[in-house]
Order: C-alpha cells, then structure tokens, then sequence
C-alpha cells in the first residue's frame, strides 16, 4: 500500500468529522491522501486538521490561480489511484450523476479517468428520495463503487439508512479496490458463519451454556470479509466487535440460530463454529426457582435441534461447502472423524479444548479433516488460523 495514493473529496455533513479519522487510518498503512475540501465540508471540518492528518495540501477552490499553477484540476483528477468521496451528500452524488462541473469536487469527479468510490451521508428522506436513488443507479451503471450508508439514529433526530459507515468500514474498502480482484479470490461469494456459544434458559435467570467466546468465528468471518466474501455471522451472546463489513444477526438459543442459518441461505460456504447446547430443558419455567426443603427440582431434558447436520442436508439450499467444527476433550482425530461422516458436511476442523489457551483464549491448534485425509495445524493466534481457513476455503471455491 506504501505506493499508493487516495485523493479524497471531503463533503458537507456533521459526518465529515469521520474523514479526519478516516485520513488517519490511510496514512497509517502508508497510504498517500489528498484531500478536496468542499465549501460545505469546510463548515464542519478546518482545511488545517485534514491538512495535518493527510500531510499533504488541502485543494478547496476551482478558480485559485496558486492552485492551478501548483497542480491544475485536471491533473488533480488523476493523480490519485483511487478517489474517495466521503461523506458523499446527495448534493455531491447529484451532481457526478448528473455530470456538473460547478466546483473542484464536482468537476474532478467528471474529470478523473481513476476508479471512483462513494460513502454516502445523508438524513433518511434524502436518501429514500426516489432522485437519489435514481442518481445511485447512474453512478453504479457508470462503474462507480459504494460503501454503506450504515442504518441508524442521525444527527437531525431521524432513524433510518443514509448514515456514514464507520471509517474502518470504508478504509477495508478502500484497501480492497487498490489491491484488485486478485486480493480478493471471494468476491460474488457468500458466506455463512457461526459463533460462540447458545444460551437454554431454565428461568428467568438461569441457563445452559459453555465457555465458548465467540473469538475462532468471529475471527473466520473476518478473514473470509477480507477475501472479498458477503458474511452473514450468526452470533450467540458473546461480547464480540462485529467485523468490518460482516453483517451480524444475534440469537441466543439454538433453535434461534437454526433459524438465522436458514434464513441466510443460500450461501457458497457453511462455516459452523458455534458451540451450541446439544440440550435445553423440555419448558422453561416462568418464574426464578427457588431453593425448597425437598432438594433441587427435577429438570427434563430435550435434545436441541442439530444445525450441522440440517444445513448440510438441506437439498438445493445446502451450502457447496459446509465446515462443521469439533471441540473435543479426547481421542480428538477419532471422534472428529466420526461426527464428519455422522453430520454429512464436507470437512471438520477439530480442536482440543482442553489445551491451555484455547477455550476462551486468542490461540488455537486444529486438525483439517476432509475425506481426503488430517492436516495438522501449528498452535497459532485465531486470527492466523482464521485465516488459514479463509484461504483453504477460497481455493476450494476456486
């Protein structure tokens, strides 16, 4: 990335200020910014802060005879990689849609040869309206690239879509322009993840559920977002940060992830790393148990339904890849390769959680077992092994 170089057009919006931030994470990984601040966008943030982070001239005026004899717009317009457009207002989207050149943001968007993407920011009518859809529209079949908006509450008190996505979001996407197609082997991908454990409810406040912390799947949803992947991650009640560009739906019980999964299809690839409960009780009760003279009450167990084995049978809708996982305590190939031939799905990453470190911790040590054969995998950070997984699975997809 240390070649590379971002012009980045700042517009109006009390977003802005996620441009400076956004600027930081750019020059971090050694990426070259030059911002265009627009005449809005100078309401909200100072050309001396953006100049500061970008370590580089803040371009402002089309008619500016210094700036013209430094670097005419013209030359601007290419002299980037890429050009970023964020926050993208329906102002600035309407005009490149419509092809204006009244300003230096506008008539560098018209100008450039270099791919363009946009992060649009904007209040929820605005971005409702059926003319910014229809200026959307233009700029993708133009060949212009977005990012977001995120949905949420909004500066003007609204909830809704058109807010700013996060600047990790869209520095994640930026990387993954300047790197090509080749960086990304998952592209047109998509992807289904579990994670973590379930929680049975037995009461009000009591429940059954495990030591997983969610870190492996989460972890593996990254690492296949990275690679280019759409990811659905179906998350169980951990305290996880939900990974760029990974679209996140949290359950509890494992009947509701059964459900998640399902609703997610179809995907290109399973990958089902939650530790979910292989039992809940029959009913849960309505009310907290309390401690009586005859002793501990009698619960009655009922076995929960099994997401491994239903997704890797479910006909047309089945993932052409299905990765189940196994933690085991012992006889960890053995039993690993029993539940690969007992479940139907196509490969089975076993660990051993009785391994210091594992179960809750940031390393693991996995066996890839396929019909094929085991691989043996070196104790790694989760990370590392997530991506190990990513990449196994990308090839696979070919």
């Amino acid at each position: 990335m240390k070649d590379k170089r971002v012009l980045l057009i700042v517009g109006g919006g009390v977003a802005a200020y996620k441009a400076l931030l956004l600027t930081r994470l750019l020059r971090k990984a050694g990426i070259a910014v030059r911002p265009i601040l627009t005449k809005a966008g100078a309401e909200f943030v100072t050309p001396l802060s953006l100049a500061a982070l970008a370590e580089d001239k803040v371009y402002q005026e089309l008619f500016s005879l210094t700036d013209e004899h430094e670097m005419g717009h013209i030359e601007l317009s290419r002299s980037a990689d890429l050009i970023v457009v964020a926050p993208a207002t329906a102002d600035l989207i309407a005009k490149a849609a419509g092809g204006f050149a009244g300003d230096l943001a506008s008539t560098t968007l018209l100008a450039t040869d270099k791919p363009v993407l946009m992060a649009p920011a904007m209040n929820v009518r605005m971005w409702l309206h059926p003319a910014t859809q229809r200026n959307i529209a233009t700029l993708k079949a133009d060949g212009v690239s977005f990012v977001g908006p995120d949905e949420g509450a909004m500066a003007c008190g609204e909830f809704g879509p058109g807010r700013l996505v996060e600047p990790e979001e869209i520095f994640a996407a930026i990387v993954a322009m300047l790197e090509g197609p080749a960086a990304r082997p998952l592209q047109g991908k998509r992807a289904l993840v579990t994670a973590g454990p379930t929680f049975e409810p037995i009461d009000p406040v009591r429940g059954i559920t495990n030591r997983s912390s969610g870190k492996q799947g989460f972890a593996i949803a990254e690492a296949l977002a990275k690679l280019g992947a759409e990811v659905t991650l179906i998350a169980g009640p951990v305290a996880q940060p939900t990974p760029v560009g990974v679209k996140r739906v949290d359950v509890e019980t494992a009947r509701q992830m059964l459900a998640a999964s399902q609703a997610a299809l179809p995907s290109d690839v399973g990958v089902f790393v939650a530790a979910v409960a292989d039992w809940r009780v029959d009913e849960a009760f309505g009310t907290k148990l309390k401690k009586e003279k005859g002793g501990p009450p009698a619960l009655t167990f009922v076995e929960n339904p099994d997401i491994l084995a239903t997704l890797s049978a479910s006909g047309p809708r089945r993932p052409k890849l299905v990765i189940g996982f196994a933690a085991e305590t012992d006889h960890v190939e053995e039993h690993a390769r029993a539940k690969l031939a007992r479940k139907g799905c196509d490969w089975i990453i076993a660990n051993d959680v009785t391994e210091p470190g594992v179960m809750g911790g940031g390393e693991n040590a996995v066996l890839l077992i396929t019909q094929d054969g085991t691989e043996r995998w070196d104790r790694a950070a989760k990370d590392q092994v997530a991506g190990q997984i990513a990449a196994r699975i990308a090839k696979a997809l070919g």
